[in-house]
């Protein structure tokens, strides 16, 4: 794997400088690699401070989500009734633009860290609920009978039976939420904040330093990349038999 996307990243890095040779466009539209490279030399300082603020972001956007998407799905699976009730509530927060939902939480919850956490949250919060939702909704009836002839309480059919079974698409839900939690930090950042590479992409956008708005992006790609690798080796321990199998 790791081999695979190192050779993508040269093809890309290629790629790019032969762009660059070609049509030679202004720096402040298209830098080289090397310009980029050296922006996060010399920048490193700034920009890694930044990256902690968004990576802090970014992990408690994606506990948050998690643990409100997990409750959810398991409200939803045993209780019928708050599931006909809340779910349609859900795809209407889930169908509006996070950009429309961004200006107000920065409003609700301030420009500090509050605001990005609550925006990170809800961007993972509904993959991991309708994945693991789903997952327990399409427990094996084979084993829902077994549960049934030793007359096993719904809530330890729910938890001994139905949550086992449905751990496949709960770590589903969980790369998914590993690639979309730096989305969420970041547009709550180019909504209103002082600090993170969402904002220290608006400050080089504004001021045309394409070298280190690329470095920001470099940053936050490597961040996603290996949050989603974590991500892998959680879902991969939370479910060996899928990987035996």
């Amino acid at each position: 794997m790791l081999v695979r996307i190192a050779g993508a990243l040269l093809a890309v890095l290629a790629c790019w400088q032969l762009v660059v040779w070609a049509l030679q466009p202004p720096r402040f539209i298209l830098p080289g690699p090397g310009s980029v490279i050296a922006a996060l030399a010399e920048q490193h300082h700034y920009l890694l401070t930044n990256a902690a603020i968004t990576l802090l972001e970014i992990v408690l956007g994606l506990f948050f989500g998690v643990m409100a998407g997990i409750l959810v799905a398991l409200l939803v699976a045993g209780l019928p009734g708050f599931g006909q009730i809340v779910w349609p509530l859900l795809l209407v927060l889930q169908a509006l633009p996070v950009f429309a939902i961004a200006p107000l939480l920065v409003l609700w919850f301030g420009f500090g860290l509050a605001s990005k956490v609550v925006m990170a949250s809800l961007v993972i919060f509904f993959p991991v609920a309708s994945s693991f939702a789903d997952a327990l909704r399409r427990t094996s009836q084979d084993l829902l009978d077994a549960a049934a002839l030793t007359q096993a309480t719904p809530l330890a059919t729910l938890f001994l039976i139905r949550v086992p079974s449905a751990l496949p698409g709960l770590g589903s839900g969980l790369r998914v939420a590993a690639v979309f939690a730096p989305i969420g930090a970041v547009i709550g950042e180019w909504v209103g904040a002082s600090r993170g590479l969402g904002f220290v992409m608006l400050q080089a956008n504004a001021r045309m330093q394409a070298d280190t708005l690329f470095a920001a992006l470099i940053i936050l790609a490597v961040l996603t990349i290996v949050l989603r690798f974590l991500v892998d080796a959680f879902a991969a321990r939370l479910t060996p038999w899928v990987q035996a199998s």
